[in-house]
């Protein structure tokens, strides 16, 4: 399993226009300077945060992107999923269903039971993360996360 490329600078973009000032926005432009992303790239990420409610966009020369809602209401687990989807989606075993039209384990799949787990403990973490958790400088921000992932295995 692997994090994608979109889903990762998705939210390095969001998270970098979380840290900018609310009141002017950050450009795109601007973005991609600080991210080394293309600013083609920024564009379509922003997009899609954008449409799904992250974001909202300001036109003009002094426009920019602003968050459309406070940080600490931002789910990462959520916007993991705008950006990429589950990891594991019921409609798994559909698409890789091997050389017949159906998989020849889906009757009795052990398989399928490790990849439901690591998709339900992935979202019980990220559901407790929000954008406010990560703005904080990686020590503070590693703290916190540390402190969540020992409540969840309690």
């Amino acid at each position: 399993m692997k994090i994608t490329a979109q889903e990762e600078y998705g939210l390095r973009i969001l998270l970098r226009i979380a840290r900018h000032d609310q009141k002017t926005g950050v450009t795109i432009p601007l973005i991609s300077d600080s991210e080394g992303i293309s600013t083609a790239y920024v564009a379509k990420l922003t997009r899609i945060l954008r449409i799904a409610g992250y974001i909202n966009s300001t036109p003009g020369n002094k426009g920019g992107y602003v968050l459309a809602q406070p940080a600490g209401q931002i789910n990462i687990n959520q916007v993991m999923k705008v950006l990429g989807g589950a990891l594991f989606s019921k409609k798994f075993c559909e698409e890789y269903p091997g050389a017949l039209m159906l998989c020849t384990n889906s009757i009795d799949c052990s398989i399928r039971s490790l990849w439901q787990m690591i998709q339900l403990t992935v979202d019980q973490l990220l559901d407790k993360v929000t954008l406010k958790d990560l703005i904080n400088p990686e020590q503070e921000s590693s703290a916190l996360l540390e402190s969540i992932l020992e409540q969840q295995t309690i």
